[in-house]
């Protein structure tokens, strides 16, 4: 099995880079079987992907990136947010793949920006991005603010897209959503709750 990590940070090292390093172990360890992962920086094929944009032809290590995409069973793409969406390098690679080469995909999306303000950018962008490329997008995406890394909410929201990555990859069955009743027999103690305010 094979997963492949696209990540558009613009820093070394970058926290979208270790969001996407994050979600790329969590998804291992979810499968509980081996599993390649192959990383896709994006930040050194910006020049490529505008020739690309220009000639109509991929070239060395972008052919290549684009070969490694295409043997993935799953994906998990990560960019950094502007302006309110996904950074330009980011959409200019999924542009320049091939009409139905993540169709049936599973996809798992997350995003990080200074604040939290920018958090809807996994409904309004990336979802409708690869939906439109017809990828099949985990239903929890996750997208990290500065001051989320380091969070247990964090975690938990990795660990959580992560297992569902897992389920569609390997078919499992869906875990059912905690209930009312659920809560109240085995109730979260209130300084738990604060502590992760």
């Amino acid at each position: 099995m094979r997963i492949v990590v696209v990540s558009a940070g613009m820093g070394v090292p970058s926290s979208t880079r270790i969001l996407a390093d994050r979600l790329a172990a969590a998804s291992v360890a979810a499968l509980h079987e081996p599993v390649e992962v192959d990383v896709v920086e994006l930040r050194p094929l910006a020049h490529a992907l505008a020739d690309h944009l220009l000639t109509g032809f991929p070239s060395g290590d972008l052919a290549a990136a684009i070969e490694t995409v295409r043997r993935a069973d799953a994906l998990i793409a990560v960019t950094p947010v502007f302006s309110a969406s996904y950074s330009g390098l980011f959409k200019t690679f999924f542009d320049v793949l091939e009409p139905g080469l993540l169709e049936g995909m599973p996809v798992l999306v997350g995003a990080t920006a200074g604040t939290a303000r920018h958090s809807l950018v996994l409904e309004h962008a990336l979802r409708p991005l690869f939906s439109y490329l017809h990828a099949v997008v985990v239903p929890t995406g996750v997208f990290a603010a500065s001051e989320d890394f380091g969070e247990a909410g964090l975690e938990a929201r990795i660990q959580r897209a992560a297992g569902e990555l897992a389920a569609l990859l390997t078919g499992a069955p869906r875990q059912p959503a905690r209930t009312v009743e659920d809560e109240l027999a085995d109730p979260t103690p209130f300084e738990d709750l604060l502590r992760g305010a």
